[in-house]
């Protein structure tokens, strides 16, 4: 067990919050593996060009070893230092929306450690938007290799709690910046080809890059593919409550319906839905998960994280339309779901 550093940093940066985020820039250039805020969810870093040090995080989370980790840095500059190959339109998605939620799959140039790429020829690179994060990157002065930081298979992280509860003692340090914002992982977008392809649907909708640079494919395989995964959330199941989740689309009715069946049975129901949905609902726990999409994304984790085994045997969650960030939304769902209903069939 690591005796894991905790540091509060409140925002705006202090002079005191400047002088922690130094020493955790230490650790990762010493090869440790610090914890920290991102404006999607927090990530579990490490540096992006030291093998040994980017084999901690797999060991940390337990993740598999043959799905790749995102590269963050601070600057497009930066970001042009990992890659090669690069296609005329990423240099205005990244003028466009960067820093920001989205992630940029290029060819990779070999600066970063293999284990990063997962020993594939291209590699994940992202600017994060978040002030602890660009001062991390600042003073670390190397890319940073940074999956979310939870356990694997478990929801993300939104709070530095929910970073503790899952890997305190096996991290080096953890960076307490408070909530992070949009609440679901950023947008992968594979940039090898003439037209960009959405890998992962995140915090930029397909329809915001179309806006700028036209066509956008959309990977048909994104949610059943067997293959090695080109970018992270591609291959594994993700997101997982402590109890099964049945993702239900239909009416409010029939979804009360479904809760009175279940209740017969004599299960502890838990719910989850729309601001809208949950007004409509009886049931004895109904978590709200906001009025519009973006509050929905933004509650989506924590609210998965509230439920446990002692206290539920299963979780019904209205399913969503899947329009610009729904479709985020809905990608995390079904693969955090054990079962998928669709009552209106």
């Amino acid at each position: 067990m690591k005796d894991t550093i905790r540091w509060t940093i409140d925002i705006p940066l202090s002079a005191q919050n400047k002088k922690d985020i130094n020493k955790a820039a230490r650790l990762i250039q010493q090869g440790a593996t610090v914890a920290f805020p991102t404006e999607t969810v927090y990530g579990l870093g490490a540096d992006a060009t030291n093998e040994n040090a980017v084999a901690n995080i797999f060991q940390a989370k337990g993740r598999p070893q043959d799905n790749p980790l995102i590269a963050h840095v601070a600057t497009k500059e930066q970001l042009m230092q990992l890659v090669q190959d690069v296609p005329d339109y990423v240099g205005t998605l990244i003028d466009t929306f960067s820093p920001g939620p989205i992630t940029y799959v290029l060819p990779s140039n070999g600066v970063c450690a293999v284990n990063v790429t997962a020993g594939l020829s291209t590699i994940g690179v992202r600017i994060p938007d978040h002030p602890v994060a660009y001062q991390l990157l600042l003073q670390a002065d190397r890319p940073i290799a940074a999956p979310s930081a939870n356990l694997s298979g478990k929801p993300s992280p939104t709070l530095a709690q929910h970073v503790w509860n899952d890997l305190a003692g096996r991290m080096d340090g953890l960076l307490d910046g408070g909530p992070t914002g949009v609440g679901v992982e950023s947008t992968v977008v594979d940039c090898t080809g003439t037209l960009p392809m959405i890998l992962r649907p995140g915090g930029v909708t397909k329809e915001q890059l179309e806006q700028v640079i036209g066509e956008v494919k959309q990977d048909p395989a994104l949610q059943h593919s067997k293959e090695q995964p080109r970018s992270p959330g591609m291959k594994y199941k993700h997101y997982s409550p402590e109890v099964p989740l049945w993702l239900i689309h239909g009416s409010a009715e029939e979804i009360q319906q479904l809760i009175i069946q279940e209740q017969e049975k004599g299960k502890r129901i838990g719910v989850l839905a729309s601001e809208q949905t949950a007004a409509k609902l009886n049931a004895p726990i109904i978590y709200s998960l906001g009025s519009n999409m973006s509050e929905i994304a933004k509650a989506l984790y924590h609210q998965l994280r509230s439920f446990s085994s002692e206290a539920f045997d299963l979780i019904i969650c209205e399913a969503f339309c899947e329009e610009g960030l729904g479709k985020a939304v809905m990608n995390r769902l079904r693969k955090a779901a054990s079962e998928y209903m669709d009552l209106n069939k």
